[in-house]
């Protein structure tokens, strides 16, 4: 008897580990730029959670949330969030934090972006000069962006010449792609800021508005999968929005600089 009531309580202690466990897909420049080594540590001592992360980019963490296979996401692309929840797969979005994308190339900038009014002359100045360029490629947030840039310069990649390399590849890899090919490149700052394999590079534009990035956490449908996991979400939720979340976003610098900004608003 004894032993049946320690398996059974073993069972229940197991089971209700096993509810404070959910996957939250994220994009690779929100891992890459160190934050979530602070945050999650944070978010399991505070709630008893662990966050399980997949690391993808923007369009595939969407992807997955369509699927079902994760509880919540945590991305930027904000027309793409807006479409996700519009679809029924998303039930809201809410803004966490902020940052900003940013340019960067070889130090003695041949197109001289530096030098740019602003990002649209930027893009036109290395598409003039056919400097070397790195695209994520991957249908990331910052691959959106980018070819949102192009687009508003009146420009198309697909007409590039061998100039423009996209690579498929998530924020660091192309960075890494960037430094060895001596190239431009369109990242957030924060990754930037916590890339360690520079090389020649160095930031070289930013300021924009238009370069604005903007972060979202938008939980699962659980009516479509009701397997997800939307009471955990929904604390997650309660976590990053709160006043501890703010304080730990605000306050993590890399080099000296701030990498986010916290503004999520109250309901």
């Amino acid at each position: 008897m004894n032993r049946f009531l320690f398996a059974a309580a073993l069972f229940c202690a197991t089971a209700a580990h096993a509810q404070d466990s959910m996957r939250m897909a994220v994009t690779t420049s929100f891992h890459n730029s160190g934050l979530s080594d602070v945050l999650l540590p944070e978010i399991q001592a505070d709630l008893g959670l662990e966050v399980q992360l997949l690391i993808v980019g923007t369009g595939q963490a969407l992807r997955l949330g369509e699927s079902g296979d994760v509880d919540a996401i945590l991305v930027h692309s904000r027309a793409a969030e807006e479409a996700f929840v519009a679809d029924g797969f998303g039930t809201h979005r809410r803004e966490i934090m902020y940052n900003d994308f940013v340019f960067v190339g070889p130090s003695d900038d041949p197109a001289a972006i530096g030098d740019a009014a602003d990002a649209t002359d930027s893009l036109q100045r290395m598409a003039d000069t056919s400097a070397p360029f790195v695209s994520r490629g991957d249908d990331s947030g910052t691959h959106k962006k980018e070819l949102g840039l192009w687009g508003d310069a009146g420009l198309d990649p697909a007409g590039f010449d061998d100039w423009y390399r996209a690579v498929g590849a998530g924020m660091g890899a192309a960075l890494n792609t960037a430094s060895g090919m001596n190239a431009y490149i369109l990242s957030d700052r924060a990754s930037w800021l916590n890339f360690a394999n520079k090389g020649d590079l160095a930031l070289l534009f930013s300021g924009d508005p238009v370069l604005f990035n903007q972060y979202a956490y938008l939980p699962v449908n659980p009516g479509l999968h009701d397997h997800v996991k939307s009471d955990l979400a929904a604390q997650l939720e309660d976590w990053l929005t709160s006043e501890r979340a703010a304080e730990l976003i605000n306050n993590y610098t890399v080099e000296g600089e701030t990498l986010f900004v916290f503004n999520a608003q109250a309901e």
